[in-house]
């Protein structure tokens, strides 16, 4: 799987109440309207000017907090296609994967603001084209890579049943 977008850049410590405020708690069954709201605590501009195909980049600690599945629900809705961050936490690296969103682990230190941001989950390596370096990651184990290719965990599951994924 191969993904290719222009970076947001966000700092470290970026909670998932950051991600979904919770003054927005009423909209968690319009997550349409939830995702124009998205990540707006953290910076004001992205929700309107996010693009489909854009990828976030975080520091430390991405998704922090509470295990709101909203957050990467809302972020995907959005239209970004992946998050990529120096570490992620657990809980929200595991709801990305559930519901497709991919998500990566690497330094992120040089990537700058519109970025073009080239990504292989396979082999393991991001590029960003426009500063002309790689970073290599752990590849994705396969199983992830076959829950996302099929859109998520649920997608995946209706499709080949729950015992396809075992490698």
């Amino acid at each position: 799987m191969k993904l290719e977008g222009r970076a947001w850049v966000f700092g470290d410590g970026i909670s998932t109440d950051q991600i979904t405020p919770g003054r927005y708690f009423h909209l968690r069954s319009n997550l349409k309207e939830l995702a124009k709201h998205v990540l707006e605590d953290a910076r004001e501009d992205f929700a309107m000017g996010v693009r489909p195909g854009d990828i976030v980049v975080g520091g430390w600690n991405f998704g922090q907090g509470s295990s709101r599945e909203h957050a990467p629900t809302v972020i995907k809705l959005a239209g970004v296609q992946a998050v990529v961050a120096r570490s992620v936490a657990r809980i929200f690296y595991r709801n990305c994967i559930n519901i497709g969103l991919p998500v990566v682990m690497c330094d992120t230190s040089g990537i700058r603001e519109g970025d073009t941001l080239s990504i292989d989950l396979e082999a393991g390596i991001l590029k960003d084209v426009t500063r002309g370096f790689e970073v290599p990651f752990p590849p994705l184990p396969a199983v992830m890579t076959r829950i996302l290719r099929e859109g998520g965990l649920v997608a995946h599951v209706r499709k080949y049943g729950d015992f396809s994924l075992e490698d």
